[in-house]
C-alpha cells in the first residue's frame, strides 16, 4: 500500500503546481488590474453595507422623532384645553381686580356703612361688592355687628366714646 507522502508527492503537489503556473505567468499589468477590480468590487460591497445600514438608522431615527413629535403635539393639546378651561376665569378675576382698583379699598367713610349693612342684615359679599372691602374684612364686619342665625345682633362691648360703635 503506498504511504500518504507518495500520494501527495504524486497526484496533489503537480496539481497545485499547475494552478500555480498561469498566475506566475500573467504579466504583472494584468495582475494590478486584476487586483484593482478586486478591490472596487470589495470596495463596492462595503459601501453598499454601509448605505444600508445608514439608511436604517435614518429610519429608526425618523420613526422615534415622528414619535416624540407626536407626543409633544398632543401635550401642546392638553396645555390649550387647560389655557381655555382658565380663560373665563381668568377673565373673571381681571374684572374684579379692576373693579378692586376703580372703588375705594376699604376708605375709612366705608366701614360705617358696612356696619350698617350689617346690622341690616347684609351678607359678607354684598359688603365687599358695595363697600370695596376684602373677604376677610367684610366677614370681620359680619361677624361683629351683623344679625346672628336667631335674628339677633350680637352684643356690643360698651362704647368708649367710639363714633362706630354708637
Amino acid at each position: 500500500m503506498p504511504s500518504i507522502h507518495t500520494i501527495l508527492s504524486v497526484s496533489v503537489v503537480p496539481y497545485l503546481s499547475s494552478l500555480y503556473r498561469p498566475l506566475v505567468s500573467l504579466p504583472v499589468e494584468d495582475l494590478l488590474l486584476a487586483g484593482r477590480a478586486t478591490f472596487l468590487v470589495f470596495s463596492f460591497v462595503v459601501a453598499a453595507i454601509t448605505f444600508t445600514r445608514w439608511r436604517r438608522a435614518a429610519e429608526r431615527d425618523t420613526a422615534h422623532t415622528s414619535r416624540q413629535m407626536t407626543a409633544v403635539l398632543e401635550r401642546l393639546d392638553r396645555l390649550e384645553a387647560i389655557g381655555a378651561r382658565s380663560e373665563p376665569r381668568l377673565a373673571a378675576l381681571g374684572e374684579q381686580i379692576e373693579m378692586r382698583l376703580a372703588a375705594p379699598a376699604g376708605s375709612p367713610q366705608s366701614y360705617p356703612i358696612a356696619i350698617r349693612l350689617a346690622r341690616a342684615g347684609a351678607e359678607p359679599e354684598e359688603l365687599i361688592s358695595s363697600c370695596g372691602l376684602t373677604r376677610r374684612e367684610a366677614e370681620l364686619v359680619t361677624r361683629l355687628h351683623g344679625r346672628s342665625s336667631d335674628g339677633r345682633r350680637p352684643e356690643r362691648p360698651a362704647s368708649h366714646g367710639h363714633p362706630a360703635a354708637a
